[in-house]
């Protein structure tokens, strides 16, 4: 088991109702048009996600430039939808939790908290490659709708 060193929160708006931004998360063909930092890219065949508790939500994102790639395995530990996700990275111990509030006029305020997160995903670099990936949700979620 990896030490386990901090927590991170990241709050966003998102220019859509929770149900649209709910659904870009739990349907592995709009997960892999947002899902990493710019700079990577989740393959469709690489994503198992069963939207329930004790589902899989496994993913691997592979860099572009060096093809390096980085599976993930998590089980689903909590779910609500259109409200929450919750999460946890058995390899590591990481838990994660999405909550999904509906600001009106078709916003969502999305908050990502993560509990026993490894060190080395704490960091500037690490709140900003999760951050690249909230813009690019952004740009799918904004695609749908225009």
């Amino acid at each position: 088991m990896t030490e386990n060193l901090g927590e991170l929160t990241i709050t966003r708006e998102l220019p859509a109702a929770p149900e649209a931004v709910f659904r870009a998360y739990v349907e592995p063909e709009q997960f892999v048009r947002f899902w990493g930092p710019v700079g990577t890219h989740v393959d469709l065949d690489s994503v198992t996600i069963e939207p329930r508790v004790g589902g899989r939500y496994e993913s691997t994102m592979t860099m572009d430039e060096s093809g390096q790639s980085f599976p993930v395995a998590m089980v689903i530990t909590e779910f609500v939808p259109n409200e929450l996700i919750a999460l946890k990275e058995e390899a590591v111990g990481m838990r994660s939790t999405m909550t999904f509030k509906d600001l009106g006029d078709g916003r969502t305020e999305i908050v990502l908290h993560q509990q026993d997160v490894p060190g080395m995903y704490l960091g500037p670099e690490a709140e900003a490659g999760l951050n690249s990936s909230f813009d690019r949700l952004v740009e799918h979620l904004s695609s749908l709708a225009g």
